[in-house]
């Protein structure tokens, strides 16, 4: 290597990190951000993909996005989708069409469903508990719902702490939590992005109540709005500390990491130009590098498409998320990428893997 191209002191301290498997400081997972070559980014990440998942297995679920209202207090810039209450276009699903939908993911080989709506402002813990308790008493389905900023708002609504909001909806049929409205864990991006969402502290704190009364949950991070580098590992970096402590209580945790850009069009934020499939792979691989104690990590072809989430598989990426047989989010934000079952195992089949379908808790089908 020439001497201009000789990595700097804290580029090279940094490489050697990863390739050891050490536990990388923030500092060093900003430097390999920033500065790392993009193919040896990949490298290192998909060495440490092996580390956690030794197995040329790629994974994937059948499931289901059911919003259940679009309605929403929060405001948020990025969101697309949402319309403020009593909207004409507002809607809130009734029993019988959110029965309806929960049978197509059944005859479709669906093994869950991920439920989630918006900020409603008469919609509290105990009306979800009604709709929960529907489901579970007609459809043999597991729910991965809601979010920390559901959790939080509902437990307003109803006047009740977190810990009883959690447990009546785990007794009502939740069965683990998605990581959604986590956005940027920073507030200073938060309050600029999403004013009416819960703070990052109270993101976390759902989620180590859930994981303290035994909930796996995943967790997410929209990138490419308004936060740094700095801001993007500030975010892993808390993630990270709350893993090790759910993990050492032995009780719930988070099985996954999910990273994806923000998509601007049709937005408040239009006008910010779109993260390129190059920021993304490489927050991904750090992504990968960084949350040592995170078993998987997943590729998000919803906002970046097949070519892109086949190369996150050789990027750190061991999962390819769900095909998705109802998303609406990120559609209301001008994207509409689909994946039928038969793409997903063709884009790991054609670069080596062998493409396997799991269910929420990453158990084979």
């Amino acid at each position: 290597m020439s001497p201009a191209r000789r990595p700097s002191p804290a580029l090279a301290q940094a490489l050697q990190a990863a390739e050891t498997g050490e536990r990388l400081s923030p500092e060093q997972a900003v430097t390999l951000l920033t500065q790392a070559e993009f193919l040896e980014l990949g490298r290192l990440a998909h060495a440490a993909r092996l580390r956690h998942n030794p197995e040329p297995v790629v994974t994937y679920a059948v499931d289901r996005n059911i919003n259940t209202t679009n309605e929403c207090l929060s405001g948020c810039r990025f969101c697309a989708f949402f319309r403020p209450p009593g909207h004409a276009e507002g809607y809130v699903l009734t029993p019988e069409e959110l029965g309806r939908k929960i049978d197509e993911t059944l005859a479709l080989g669906g093994t869950h469903i991920l439920i989630q709506g918006g900020l409603h402002p008469k919609i509290g813990v105990e009306a979800t508990c009604e709709s929960f308790r529907f489901i579970k008493q007609h459809h043999p389905i597991h729910i991965h719902g809601l979010s920390p900023p559901e959790v939080v708002h509902m437990a307003q609504v109803d006047g009740l702490s977190i810990s009883e909001a959690i447990e009546r909806l785990r007794a009502a049929g939740l069965g683990s939590i998605p990581g959604g409205g986590a956005e940027i864990l920073v507030d200073r991006v938060r309050s600029a992005i999403a004013p009416g969402k819960c703070d990052a502290d109270q993101w976390l704190g759902v989620m180590a109540e859930a994981h303290r009364q035994g909930l796996m949950t995943t967790a997410t991070m929209m990138f490419g709005s308004l936060d740094t580098v700095q801001d993007r590992v500030e975010h892993m970096r808390r993630l990270r500390e709350l893993q090790e402590q759910s993990l050492s209580l032995g009780k719930g945790s988070f099985t996954a990491f999910i990273p994806w850009t923000f998509q601007p069009a049709n937005t408040a934020l239009s006008h910010l130009p779109p993260a390129t499939a190059v920021d993304y792979l490489r927050t991904l691989a750090v992504s990968r590098l960084f949350l040592d104690n995170f078993p998987h990590v997943q590729a998000s072809w919803v906002t970046q498409g097949a070519g892109i989430a086949q190369t996150a598989l050789v990027f750190g990426a061991d999962d390819l998320g769900s095909t998705m047989i109802e998303e609406n989010v990120v559609a209301a934000a001008g994207v509409s990428f689909r994946l039928p079952r038969e793409e997903l195992v063709r884009l790991a089949n054609d670069i080596g893997f062998a493409a396997r379908q799991r269910d929420v808790f990453y158990n084979p089908v």
